[in-house]
């Protein structure tokens, strides 16, 4: 089968190789000149290809966020500036042979259904490179193109933008603080781009205001005992707890969780609405800066006037000389008719966000179209081994009946837990979305089996972090040093954090000893009351 595969970053790279694990043909069609997608750092902002400023670094950890058959370096630090994740990215295609699969500088214009497709499943692809086009017929489709393309850019929300004579733009089109030193800059948004241009501002310009509609959590990528955030949180037990406990003492969980670090209410931070998880913000200084005052939290802005801005509790800030929209993005394919593929409002009906609801043949896919609470890199990559076994006929799909009732069984779940919201329309629990595919392929680890095979890997997968080589365990693309790299976990997280030994003291140890004991005594306390339920 020869499958086209569209785009060269996270999701395109994993899609190509998962194709060749497949005994599939592919040809990666990329419009800029390298790989790497999102996590190439240009100076300028490139028409179609999405854009990261200067210092961006990764919100999840390496030992979290790599492909599951392809650790990165151990001397990488936990949290990756994008520079690094680039380095990933060339090593992860030049160890599987991956670069002459794809063609650079070439732009797909359309995705059209062959006339034999109702018998064939193919698809003509034409394509653009140096000014000429050229249509080639392909057996499948895998779009990789990314949802940060597209800006999200809702002017007309803000009555008086047009008369303001300061500089706008959106946060896609932000490079350096370079421009900005002496400025007052509203920032528009607190999401993880609004939060991080905030800081990274308040050290030149004169004064930075975030403006926020409903608030979010801030969470820091040092966590519990110092460890990565995501270690903690994305483990098997913790997503059970947070699944199966009353939604109301989650909440009430979630809430004292969060205010450990400092309270939120009185930094002008805490959510809106608390009862839905909007995934939350990871900044580790912009606490600091709104004490320190170089950052000012502001409410939602109802009006621009030349010079000011006004917000919704009756305030102005004057001389404003910049506003940033930090309003996050829409996605689209342009390529695609809406006969394969409809947007409306940020959302599409796609089976398990990968496949078309109204396509005869399951010939075409999209590849990292969810925002899982957890890293996009492991969720990609078990997207496209389960798109190519579908396209093998070694995986099928449900009835199309089947498929509506799930899409709308996975809505309400989505609204229950995050909000209705547009910026919310892709988020999936992470693991509980890995299952799911990884249960289809038939690699998915027995937990319940291992515990008696092999007790102490099932208390690993069971308590300790989701990692993806979990998913190489066992079954089809089962990976020989899988079991190794899920036990040295802690050790790795380790290496580029404890680079000076400390010796150990016996308050230490003892320390140690009484938290293993609460932890044995939670366990048994749930245990009881599951028995008793």
């Amino acid at each position: 089968m020869k499958v086209a595969v569209i785009g060269a970053g996270n999701s395109g790279l994993t899609a190509t190789k998962c194709c060749l694990d497949e005994g599939l043909e592919p040809t990666c069609y990329e419009r800029s000149d390298d790989i790497g997608g999102l996590w190439r750092f240009t100076p300028e902002v490139e028409n179609g290809r999405a854009s990261i400023y200067q210092s961006v670094v990764t919100n999840t950890s390496k030992e979290m966020m790599c492909y599951s058959d392809f650790p990165f370096p151990e001397s990488f630090p936990n949290f990756l500036h994008n520079s690094k994740m680039l380095e990933y990215y060339r090593k992860y295609a030049e160890n599987f042979g991956l670069l002459k699969y794809v063609q650079f500088k070439t732009v797909v214009r359309s995705v059209k259904k062959h006339p034999s497709y109702p018998s064939t499943g193919q698809w003509e692809v034409t394509i653009e490179k140096n000014g000429k086009q050229e249509t080639n017929t392909f057996d499948a489709v895998m779009v990789c193109s990314g949802h940060h393309t597209e800006p999200y850019y809702p002017l007309d929300a803000f009555p008086g933008i047009n008369k303001f004579q300061g500089q706008y733009l959106h946060s896609r089109e932000y490079k350096t603080s370079e421009a900005f030193k002496g400025k007052r800059v509203v920032i528009l948004g607190m999401g993880n781009s609004g939060a991080d241009i905030a800081v990274e501002l308040s050290r030149t310009a004169a004064q930075v205001f975030l403006s926020t509609r409903r608030g979010s959590w801030l969470m820091s990528r040092v966590f519990d005992q110092g460890y990565p955030w995501d270690i903690c949180f994305d483990t098997r037990f913790q997503n059970w707890l947070r699944n199966t406990l009353p939604t109301s003492f989650i909440i009430w969980l979630t809430e004292k969780k969060m205010n450990e670090w400092f309270n939120h209410a009185n930094y002008g931070l805490q959510p809106q609405d608390s009862a839905q998880f909007k995934e939350p913000l990871f900044n580790d200084e912009l606490p600091s800066r709104i004490t320190c005052g170089y950052v000012v939290v502001k409410p939602n802005v109802t009006e621009f006037t030349e010079t000011s801005v006004k917000f919704d509790d009756g305030t102005t800030e004057d001389n404003i000389d910049a506003v940033i929209f930090a309003t996050g993005y829409r996605f689209s394919f342009p390529f695609l008719d809406e006969s394969i593929i409809k947007v409306e409002d940020n959302k599409t009906k796609l089976f398990r966000n990968i496949f078309p609801v109204n396509l005869e043949k399951p010939t075409l896919g999209v590849i990292g179209l969810v925002q899982p609470l957890g890293p996009i890199m492991c969720a990609s990559e078990m997207q496209a081994r389960w798109m190519t076994r579908v396209f093998k006929g070694l995986c099928t799909l449900p009835t199309p009946d089947y498929v509506m009732k799930d899409i709308e069984k996975k809505r309400k779940i989505a609204i229950s837990r995050f909000g209705p919201r547009r910026e919310t329309t892709l988020q999936v629990d992470y693991i509980e979305y890995l299952d799911e595919l990884t249960t289809d392929i038939g690699c998915k680890p027995n937990i319940l089996g291992l515990f008696v095979t092999d007790p102490i890997l099932a208390l690993t997968l069971l308590f300790g972090p989701c990692t993806p080589a979990q998913f190489r365990l066992t079954g089809p693309g089962k990976w020989s040093m899988a079991r190794k790299q899920i036990m040295t976990t802690w050790d790795r997280i380790l290496k580029p954090t404890k680079t000076r030994v400390v010796k150990k003291t016996e308050k230490g140890l003892l320390s140690v000893i009484f938290r293993l004991w609460g932890f044995c005594a939670l366990v048994v306390l749930l245990a009881f009351l599951m028995y008793k339920n």
